[in-house]
């Protein structure tokens, strides 16, 4: 039958599984918007194209689907770099199609064209420019196959708008795509396997690092049977919070530069690690030279890459983590490590950290007071997106995590502005769950236009503001490092209450530990989207810290009871 490019796309998306597009129109990618109608696909309009991205990368890290974000050529295009970076420091599936002028005007610098494919092609899985109708479906199958396998993350597909219109003779090809030099499903040897599980039954002093891997390849609940039988107990990466629910006595909780004390100092005494879907990201090693000296290091990750590249490892495994640990938990033998797993609590116990439930109010609202009382009062079951700051390191630390895929953060790039567009992606992927978004004024204000989306949509989530009217991490930084020189980081911001309004929803002002419980209540009961500004101290900072060019736990403590939330002193 006859079909022009743009009824392609919005068919080989159909085809794909596409439920939800999020876009933003422009002259280029017109002919897609014009066909737009004729299928049953929601489409979602974002107020830039940064923050539609992020609503994508959001959907997709809910869900597990391949999200879908759309724009126009040129500064459209250009608009959704920081997000498509986002994804792929994450390994987030998103798929992003852009428009082009049409082809007979590629390079000869036309009206809004931009070479995005060249732009974004160090932060893409793969990239096309595609300038015939032909191409259209085949193009688009094979970025949805590179997007959700192997490694996921993000392909962007540029169609020149000539593409779009032309018209020709279509029938959809189902044929199993296959790349020359792509097999994204290598698997280690039997060798290999033999040798992981004897090098976990020799140790004595074991931790396990699980990052976001084990969430991506369904394999948290063998990562809890895995550590109960070796009895390892369980680190966990920023990305990785919710691999290993909080409340089992083997989870340790979050390593690295804002991680707990004893995660690191037991990091530091092991004799064997098991780097578990994670990469070794600097904010997790402290110095590369200083780490685990006296561990061997067993690492597991489906991206080949990251074995070696930043910490020499004894031995490497590539492929899906739960597959291979389906292969490596059998051999395992049963252990008793209860002298290694005591002696980490002990260091927790010293370590001064009052019980997270009881955390005394001295008449100030601090950020950990609120993010804590909201963990407690939607029983830790709520979808909780953060966005980059203070308050992301708070909500890793005191927002307590059982349930898996419940923590959405931008890791890598640690880009502010990501956490209420994504929350509404990953409310709109999953309507069901309770959606918080946690942000900082700084953050917040960067893609605050967003809340026309969520009202425009109908879209419930709720967002709490940690307003303490600096660039409370940078400021931090220069607390400590700067000798208190604080350039640049004081932050007036707007009235948050009328921003709401202004856009039809709900906002509250909390003030005082007393009124957070009415005001996380009425935001439950609220319809639409609710905004929050909490307006918390000023100048607290998150504890402990790992400066820069030290090892893992030479930590900044925190240096007197200022805070009787302090959770390390």
């Amino acid at each position: 039958m006859k079909r022009t490019g743009a009824e392609i796309v919005w068919e080989c998306l159909l085809r794909e599984g596409v439920d939800t597009v999020f876009g933003y129109p422009g002259g280029a990618s017109l002919p897609i918007y014009d066909a737009m109608k004729n299928f049953d696909i929601h489409h979602v309009l974002g107020r830039h194209e940064q923050g539609l991205t992020h609503m994508a990368d959001g959907y997709a890290r809910a869900t597990g689907r391949v999200g879908v974000a759309m724009a126009t050529s040129g500064p459209g295009a250009t608009n959704m770099v920081t997000g498509i970076a986002t994804a792929y420091m994450d390994s987030s599936p998103i798929v992003c199609i852009t428009g082009q002028v049409a082809s007979q005007y590629v390079g000869f610098d036309a009206f809004q064209e931009t070479d995005v494919t060249g732009v974004t092609q160090p932060i893409t899985k793969h990239n096309y420019l595609v300038t015939r109708a032909e191409e259209i479906m085949p193009t688009i199958r094979k970025a949805f196959y590179i997007a959700r396998s192997g490694r996921p993350g993000p392909v962007l597909v540029d169609i020149c708008k000539d593409a779009q219109q032309h018209s020709i003779d279509w029938e959809y090809d189902d044929t199993p795509i296959a790349f020359r030099g792509y097999r994204p499903d290598l698997r280690p040897a039997t060798e290999k396997i033999k040798q992981a599980a004897e090098m976990i039954n020799q140790a004595k002093r074991p931790v396990i690092l699980a990052g976001r891997g084990v969430l991506m390849s369904g394999g948290t609940e063998l990562l809890r049977r895995f550590a109960e039988k070796a009895q390892v107990p369980v680190g966990l990466t920023l990305l990785g919070i919710g691999a290993m629910p909080a409340s089992h006595p083997l989870t340790m909780g979050m390593m690295g530069m804002h991680g707990e004390s004893w995660v690191n100092e037991a990091i530091q005494e092991a004799d064997l690690l098991l780097a578990f879907g994670m990469r070794f990201d600097d904010r997790v090693t402290g110095t590369v030279d200083t780490y685990a000296r006296d561990a061997k290091k067993l690492h597991i990750d489906i991206d080949p890459s990251e074995l070696n590249k930043n910490v020499p490892v004894d031995l490497g495994l590539v492929g899906d983590l739960k597959e291979i640990l389906e292969q490596v938990e059998p051999l395992v033998k049963p252990a008793d490590h209860e002298e290694w797993v005591d002696h980490i609590w002990c260091k927790r116990k010293e370590s001064g950290i009052r019980d997270i439930q009881n955390l005394p109010d001295s008449g100030h609202l601090y950020a950990p007071h609120v993010i804590n009382d909201l963990w407690r009062f939607t029983e830790g079951e709520a979808l909780v997106v953060s966005d980059v700051g203070q308050h992301q390191m708070w909500t890793a630390q005191y927002y307590r995590h059982d349930l898996p895929m419940r923590f959405i953060t931008s890791g890598g790039l640690g880009t502010m502005g990501f956490g209420l567009p994504a929350g509404i992606g990953a409310k709109i992927g999953c309507p069901e769950c309770n959606v918080w978004v946690i942000a900082g004024d700084g953050g917040f204000q960067m893609t605050q236009a967003e809340l026309s989306t969520a009202a425009q949509e109908g879209v419930k989530v709720n967002v709490a503001i940690m307003n303490n009217g600096f660039l409370g991490m940078v400021r931090q930084w220069q607390e400590f490092f700067y000798d208190k020189n604080y350039a640049a980081t004081p932050m007036r911001s707007p009235d948050f209450i009328k921003i709401a309004e202004a856009h039809g929803l709900t906002g509250l002002r909390v003030t005082e530990r007393s009124q957070v419980e009415a005001a996380i209540k009425q935001a439950h009961e609220t319809e639409g989207a609710v905004v929050i500004d909490f307006r918390v101290e000023q100048e607290d900072s998150v504890y402990p810290m790992v400066p820069s060019g030290v090892p893992l736990d030479k930590m900044i403590r925190r240096p007197s009871p200022i805070v009787e939330t302090a959770r390390d002193r």
